[in-house]
């Protein structure tokens, strides 16, 4: 059964009484964050309905956000998420040659994971960084002015740390 530990539980107390009592709803994106956070890196039908439970909302209502975001994945994936902006000024910058070389590369299409659990790609909408097109996010950083050999550093450096982490 999905649930909180004490820890993530007083988070989301701390997340639910920054908007008023009869508001909860209100909260729901940061805590799908966390509870994606907590339970995995994706969220489950038993974890959303497990959320909406907790927010007293009804389950489509998480339902309809969690399908609406990229930011919240649908189904397990990899340790690191490849998630290239696939929007206007990136596909102009050659977005789609950078996709089309990770498949390549990792034999996995966007909503795909590598065998091994290591790589997940995704294609998303803009990450407003235009500027530095294309370009990716990978955990928390913005991998920018992608290139084929850009791509192969990447891949390195991810499964170095993979190795290191172990």
């Amino acid at each position: 059964m999905i649930q909180f530990n004490d820890t993530q539980m007083a988070e989301f107390k701390r997340l639910v009484n920054r908007y008023p009592a009869d508001k909860k709803k209100s909260a729901l994106l940061p805590v799908l964050h966390l509870a994606q956070d907590s339970f995995g890196g994706w969220l489950s039908t038993e974890t959303m309905d497990y959320v909406a439970a907790l927010l007293e909302i009804k389950p489509i209502e998480v339902y309809e956000v969690a399908t609406f975001y990229s930011m919240y994945n649908l189904k397990p994936v990899g340790k690191y998420m490849f998630e290239v902006c696939q929007t206007g000024p990136c596909m102009l910058r050659g977005s789609d040659d950078i996709i089309a070389y990770i498949n390549e590369k990792l034999g996995i299409k966007p909503g795909e994971t590598t065998a091994d659990g290591m790589f997940t790609l995704k294609t998303v909408e803009c990450l407003g960084a235009c500027g530095y097109a294309p370009m990716m996010q990978l955990g928390k950083h913005y991998k920018e002015h992608l290139t084929k050999q850009k791509i192969d550093e990447i891949i390195e450096d991810c499964k170095k740390a993979a190795i290191n982490n172990n």
